[in-house]
């Protein structure tokens, strides 16, 4: 994910924590605030789910599916994503259908307009 997309200041992540709204599934809390500047994203991962090692991929398998799914998100959102116990154990693609029925719960996904001619 490219870094104009990341919030990286502790502020930014409390800003959205206060204000924002929550919303959670088995292994991840996502918490997202309406703003005006565009799109961006954060990932935390808790101690709790393992070393170092094991934040750090579990960080880098969030991103690269939040990545995927940009185009499709709504873009004047802030959003954090925090991840729960038992994450460490899914796939790739068991992250990524987190993240996509997080969004899809909360209707922060785009809408598919199909053209009638």
């Amino acid at each position: 994910m490219q870094r104009i997309f990341r919030l990286k200041k502790n502020y930014e992540f409390e800003r959205v924590y206060k204000k924002g709204k929550s919303s959670a599934c088995k292994s991840l809390v996502l918490t997202y605030l309406s703003v005006k500047s565009g799109l961006k994203a954060g990932f935390s991962v808790s101690r709790k789910i393992g070393k170092a090692v094991v934040r750090n991929k579990v960080k880098r398998l969030m991103r690269e599916n939040f990545r995927l799914l940009i185009p499709s998100i709504e873009q004047n959102y802030h959003y954090v994503f925090i991840a729960r116990n038992g994450i460490e154990t899914l796939s790739f693609n068991e992250i990524g259908r987190d993240i996509k029925y997080l969004l899809t719960k909360n209707n922060l996904l785009k809408s598919v307009e199909t053209k009638n001619n």
